[in-house]
């Protein structure tokens, strides 16, 4: 499927769920990932203020304080970070310019590029990874997943390998 089609899926609430929040398990900070993801697709597409955004979604769909604190990071992160994800992006799918990319796969690819890149120990690179290609799997085309897992894939096979393991273990003391 060509990687200049359509969106196959709008970006939608269906499937929010609740969770633990930012310091809880993978699935907790889904709902923070998704309400990330919506804001960025709309502000990518229609150029809107993040922040309202952000807060419109938040009073549509609530989530857990923790849950709209990630995502309001995670946002601000991707849009602060956007060049040199956007670069990065360049790099390893050069064959698929970001200009003729899916809005959807653009979106996801630069989310999922900022948790590798920028988690601070708060996220393990496979699970940034895997987490960024259910996101495909959801909105984006029959071969979103595949092409998202293959341009992340790309970027921790240079990552140093402690990056990639994700955060060290806690020494209380």
């Amino acid at each position: 499927m060509s990687r200049t089609s359509d969106e196959s899926t709008a970006p939608g609430d269906d499937n929010r769920r609740e969770g633990k929040g930012r310091g809880g398990s993978a699935r907790g900070r889904r709902p923070a990932r998704l309400l990330a993801f919506q804001t960025l697709y709309e502000v990518d597409l229609a150029h809107h203020r993040p922040g309202e955004v952000l807060q419109r979604l938040e009073a549509e769909h609530p989530v857990k304080p923790e849950a709209d604190a990630y995502a309001r990071e995670l946002a601000a992160g991707v849009l602060r970070h956007r060049d040199e994800l956007d670069r990065i992006i360049h790099e390893k799918a050069p064959a698929w310019p970001l200009n003729q990319m899916s809005a959807i796969d653009r979106t996801i690819l630069r989310l999922g590029l900022y948790e590798c890149l920028y988690g601070r120990g708060t996220v393990p690179v496979k699970v940034a990874i895997n987490e960024a290609v259910e996101l495909a799997k959801t909105f984006g085309s029959e071969s979103s997943a595949r092409f998202v897992n293959g341009v992340l894939g790309r970027v921790v096979e240079s990552l140093p390998a402690e990056r990639e393991a994700g955060p060290p273990p806690r020494q209380d003391g």
